[in-house]
């Protein structure tokens, strides 16, 4: 029989294997949707347990049965509008011509960024929409509301559905408001999460690579590259495997599945509090499966761009949430 014959160890489908710069996500692609709201939120992960609920799917073997599925639990306080960016098409794409700092903002964004002791005296409804090409906003987080312990808000451009002149009246009607999750996404819609993976530190190249162990008869390291390459030319390939810091990465999971989006957090609250978060004090919502990320870590979610219609449908009655302590 032939030698067995591993070419490479890790998958080349991420990467370069490059460290995020920020704790949160930057969403790149923004989904088009026709309702005029922005088409994402955020909120802090909380940790998981487990619901039980009656199973609606057409074409599932447990129709009609109750089920038992792991579910993730993220917190979403309000956010608010920190600026709206005015873009232009250019032969190089996209471009920043105008932003608009929206008036009254809270003081803990001085925390973040450095405020402008007087806003433009330049109003937003001077601003014309059919002179811009494209017209997102900036949102910041309020994590004062939550019992996460800091007040530094996080700050993230999202998208938002319909035309320019939709865009903007949006914009005027909501600019010093508060926005609710349940006014962006509904129970039983899918949704794409945006986060970082949990970050693991300086490791070697078995458990960064899954390389195979050599045997006890070596002259050297066991958990190491075996071979870095040829003499001539004498330089060590990227595919090498190395040691080196693991983690941390930004990470996109498509197609995930709201369950419940509920404004009473008693309804999942344990006994002392969750795990390494403490207690849920505002709006979250149950998200089926494992979410990117340690906990208190910022999840960024929005409409789901490329929808999976096996998933699609009502959402399910939920029977029972599970509040044992020992999840988490």
């Amino acid at each position: 029989m032939p030698n067995t014959r591993h070419p490479r160890m890790g998958s080349l489908q991420f990467w370069p294997r490059r460290r995020a710069k920020k704790a949160y996500a930057k969403v790149r692609t923004f989904t088009k949707i026709n309702k005029t709201i922005p088409v994402g939120f955020a909120g802090y992960k909380v940790g998981m347990t487990h619901v039980s609920y009656i199973d609606n799917k057409k074409s599932s073997p447990t129709k009609g049965e109750e089920v038992s599925v792991p579910v993730t639990i993220i917190e979403c306080p309000p956010i608010k509008i920190y600026s709206v960016r005015f873009y232009k098409k250019t032969s190089y794409g996209l471009k920043v011509v105008n932003e608009f700092l929206a008036p009254n903002l809270d003081k803990e964004l001085s925390r973040k960024v450095t405020l402008p002791k007087e806003n433009k005296k330049e109003k937003i409804e001077d601003i014309k929409a059919e002179e811009y090409d494209e017209i997102n906003v900036l949102l910041y987080t309020k994590p004062k509301t939550t019992n996460l312990g800091k007040k530094k808000p996080e700050i993230f451009e999202m998208g938002l559905g319909g035309s320019n002149q939709e865009k903007l009246d949006y914009i005027k009607e909501n600019l010093e408001k508060e926005i609710l999750v349940e006014n962006i996404f509904e129970e039983g819609q899918l949704i794409d999460t945006h986060a970082i993976t949990r970050g693991k530190g300086f490791q070697g190249t078995t458990k960064r690579f899954g390389t195979a162990i050599r045997g006890r008869k070596v002259e050297k390291h066991k958990r190491g590259a075996a071979n870095l390459g040829a003499w001539t030319p004498s330089k060590v390939a990227y595919s090498i495997n190395h040691a080196g810091k693991q983690g941390f990465n930004t990470r996109t999971q498509y197609n995930s599945r709201i369950l419940k989006i509920s404004n009473e957090p008693s309804e999942i609250q344990q006994a002392g509090g969750i795990v390494a978060f403490g207690e849920v004090k505002g709006p979250y919502i149950l998200v089926k499966g494992s979410i990117t990320g340690p906990k208190k870590r910022l999840i960024i979610f929005k409409h789901a761009l490329r929808y999976n219609k096996a998933k699609l449908g009502e959402a399910p009655s939920i029977a029972h949430i599970s509040t044992d302590s020992k999840q988490g």
